[in-house]
């Protein structure tokens, strides 16, 4: 059975193992949830990640990350859906709590956060917000 929203099967599975105090969670992986996990890791919301093969299919392994018993990421929205894509400029990139959220956005130089982007003058799809 194909899925149609991946990514938002992702946040989800994120956002639900955290509410229940899990190490980690495991997704199908694909090149765009890997780029998304990637800047996860790089502004502090997970752990670790992995990529492990088993059985010619490949599995995303992400290690959660939580501070004195609470989990990171408080907030972990989907914006664009395959229903209603959202593209904005660099100018009109929303700001999540003045700054100290990350918002992901997909660029033609690859997915990257808001600030990022803006820093590259680039405008793209608003994946998600985290915070």
């Amino acid at each position: 059975m194909s899925m149609s929203d991946p990514i938002a099967d992702l946040l989800t599975r994120i956002r639900n193992a955290q509410r229940v105090g899990k190490p980690e969670v495991s997704a199908s992986a694909s090149k765009l949830k890997l780029a998304i996990v990637k800047v996860l890791k790089d502004e502090g919301y997970v752990a670790d990640f992995a990529v492990v093969t088993e059985d010619g299919k490949r599995r995303l392994d992400i290690r959660l990350k939580y501070h004195e018993g609470r989990p990171v990421i408080d907030r972990l929205d989907r914006v664009s859906r395959p229903g209603l894509r959202i593209y904005r400029t660099t100018s009109d990139l929303p700001k999540v709590l003045g700054g100290l959220g990350t918002v992901i956005v997909s660029t033609s130089s690859g997915v990257m956060t808001d600030k990022q982007a803006r820093a590259a003058g680039q405008g793209g799809e608003v994946l998600c917000i985290v915070s």
